[in-house]
């Protein structure tokens, strides 16, 4: 799972339109990377067997609550 820090405070660049430029292009990159994870872990469950998924307390139809992180 990637992470990106979005909370640390930058001592460059934090004010202004090269902060806010930067906030936008941080909240793009981190919504980019939250979706490449969740469809990442949306494959390997669907790649597993019934029975396997069984063993780790999921159906199949928990896969989708699973990686919208409702679950």
């Amino acid at each position: 799972m990637a992470v990106l820090d979005t909370t640390r405070i930058a001592t460059t660049g934090s004010f202004g339109l090269v902060g806010r430029i930067g906030a936008i292009f941080a909240s793009v990159v981190n919504a980019v990377v939250e979706w490449n994870d969740a469809r990442v872990t949306r494959n390997v469950l669907s790649g597993l067997s019934d029975r396997e998924l069984n063993d780790i307390g999921l159906c199949r139809g928990d896969i989708d609550a699973v990686t919208a992180g409702r679950q």
